[in-house]
């Protein structure tokens, strides 16, 4: 098993339910190929560096997994034959040093996920 990190821009004009709905899809392309999701960023909306499809925006999400190689081919297929996606990315992280940071991502995403869910439980 390899660590991947895949970076989803989605479009702007998709309501919170269907921008969940097409990270869940994504995520389900990883674990059905033989993946493990480790850590999920939701980065939220953001800027564009360029426009895309005359969007100025996007909703960026970083998925950290570790999966398969000959899982990534398919896992992209999916992702460039939704419509919804403006964007993706996959890194694969191989050498020690690379690895190194790959662990050091996935704390710093499950320590951010940790404080919101310690704030929504407070409010």
């Amino acid at each position: 098993m390899n660590h991947y990190e895949t970076l989803v821009i989605l479009k702007p004009t998709l309501t919170e339910e269907e921008t969940a709905n097409q990270i869940d899809a994504v995520k389900e392309s990883i674990t059905e190929q033989g993946g493990e999701i480790v850590a999920v960023n939701n980065m939220g909306m953001r800027k564009l560096a360029y426009e895309i499809n005359k969007n100025e925006r996007g909703y960026y999400t970083v998925i950290y997994h570790k999966s398969p190689a000959s899982s990534i081919a398919e896992i992209e297929r999916k992702l460039r034959y939704n419509e919804d996606a403006l964007k993706f990315l996959t890194i694969k992280y191989s050498n020690k040093k690379e690895i190194a940071e790959f662990e050091r991502q996935v704390a710093n995403c499950s320590a951010k996920a940790e404080s919101k869910e310690e704030a929504s439980s407070e409010a």
